[in-house]
């Protein structure tokens, strides 16, 4: 999936100029080695126009949650590093900062009733159907934003709205027609399936071993990582009713059924004093916290663990796992308990032995070369192969396709239309698809079609407009940037 995603990372990133924040409540993605000191340092100058940390971070999480809602599970943290997403991030909020300075120059400008309007947009936002400035600045809070910093970016995304539409063009009906022929070309084409189980592959010691050392790097311990820690069980505040009933008098918003409406004090009272059990036992452990810290008390409890068998919650391990050695971290609360962690020594990766990494080896040994057989044997019989004939195929006749999965289908086909030779053969996963186009037709001309088109050919359009728009602003205004990039 790596290699085909990098292969066609630039239809995948098909730059979205007008990128607003599309839900409330995403923390931003991990960013491993990219630290950039203060919140609120500068990482560009675009034009007059400062590029922050946090624009730069939004950007990034922004194209990180698209691509994991494109491929789901698939993607990780560490697909997104080999795909340099930081870098692809990084030259997207350029660009918008470009097309933004253009805004500037053209005297264009965000009003309070345009961000008004748009702040109502968010259900996050709204008690009772209407906008609440109390839950407003309260959800913001919750996610470590403030109502300036996200009005900053509301305003960011407006203006860009503004400026796509001085680009926005209206296709005609002939444009509309010629394209929808073309879309929908009609096919007669011959195929053939091979797959990984139609290769052999005789797995020697020494190729597994010879595999190995040249991918030794693949095969890698874990990072182990020492602690030493203490816990503290919540402990109960005995708080009176008149404490009970001013905790929920000031948080009441808290406290909500499943149906969003606001339980009443008697509803909300074993969940207020949990709250304040919480509260009190926060303020026990750090005063543990300080006296362990001045070396008064000592952590006991000693234990080693990777990040995969780290035991506390994804945001608590990575706050261990980004601490510095011998930093003592402030009590944390786990299941019911605050935890105090000390990070006593790191143990870095290092290559598994041959004997540890053997199976792992020989699995991977065979894949790839299976792969490659796979491909060499598509090589050969493309020109000469005997297969299954279909006439009348289009882009959207998965339902013709019955030798491929319905989800297998519509890569094929979607490649296929895309293929610039007659005969060739397509990669799918763990198979290939061989093909021969014996005849082809444009498509007839469906009126049906029409707003499937228009929308297809208006995005064509606008998207080579503000390219070029950008590749014009790029030698009109200064960029100074602080970051290195591969992309």
């Amino acid at each position: 999936m790596i290699s085909w995603m990098q292969r066609h990372k630039k239809w995948l990133v098909i730059t979205i100029w007008i990128s607003t924040i599309a839900f409330v409540g995403a923390g931003f993605v991990g960013w491993g080695s990219y630290e950039y000191g203060k919140q609120g340092g500068v990482v560009a100058v675009v034009g007059d126009r400062e590029v922050s940390v946090e624009e730069y971070q939004e950007e990034y999480s922004s194209l990180y949650e698209q691509y994991a809602r494109l491929f789901g599970d698939s993607f990780n943290q560490e697909t997104a590093d080999k795909l340099n997403l930081k870098d692809v991030a990084y030259k997207q909020v350029l660009q918008k900062n470009l097309i933004l300075s253009y805004g500037d120059s053209l005297g264009l400008k965000v009003t309070n009733e345009d961000i008004a309007k748009e702040l109502v947009k968010y259900q996050a936002f709204l008690t009772d159907g209407k906008f609440d400035k109390e839950t407003y600045i309260k959800v913001l809070s919750q996610n470590r934003t403030t109502p300036a910093k996200f009005e900053e970016s509301l305003q960011r995304g407006i203006l860009l709205t503004k400026i796509q539409k001085l680009f926005d063009v209206k296709a005609n009906e002939k444009e509309i027609e010629n394209l929808s022929k073309l879309l929908f070309l009609e096919d007669d084409i011959s195929m053939k399936i091979l797959t990984l189980n139609d290769i052999s592959v005789e797995a020697k010691e020494d190729e597994i071993k010879k595999y190995w050392e040249a991918n030794k790097n693949a095969y890698m311990s874990e990072v182990k990582y020492q602690l030493m820690s203490l816990d503290m069980p919540l402990l109960s505040s005995n708080a009176n009713e008149e404490e009970i009933k001013s905790y929920y008098d000031k948080f009441r918003l808290d406290f909500k059924k499943e149906d969003g409406k606001i339980k009443s004090f008697e509803e909300a009272k074993t969940d207020i004093i949990e709250k304040l059990d919480e509260k009190h036992t926060k303020k026990e452990a750090l005063k543990k916290y300080l006296k362990i810290k001045k070396g008064d008390e000592q952590l006991k409890d000693v234990a080693t663990f990777t990040a995969s068998t780290m035991p506390y919650s994804v945001q608590n391990n990575e706050l261990i796992i980004n601490s510095k050695v011998g930093s003592l971290n402030k009590p944390f609360l786990e299941n019911n308990t605050f935890v105090i962690t000390q990070l006593v020594k790191v143990e870095k990766a290092k290559p598994l032995a041959y004997e540890d990494a053997k199976e792992m080896a020989k699995k991977d040994y065979i894949y790839v070369t299976k792969q490659k057989k796979l491909e060499q044997t598509a090589q050969e019989q493309v020109s000469s192969f005997n297969g299954v004939s279909i006439k009348g195929v289009t882009r959207e006749s998965i339902d013709k396709i019955t030798l491929l999965e319905a989800q297998e289908a519509a890569q094929f086909l979607n490649q296929l239309f895309s293929a610039t030779q007659k005969e060739g053969f397509i990669k799918l996963n763990d198979k290939v698809v061989l093909y021969k186009i014996n005849n082809s037709k444009f498509g007839s001309y469906d009126k049906t079609r029409n707003s499937a088109v228009e929308s297809t050919l208006t995005q064509l359009q606008s998207q080579e407009l503000m390219t070029n728009l950008i590749k014009r602003l790029e030698n009109s205004y200064e960029i100074q940037s602080s970051i290195e990039t591969k992309e």
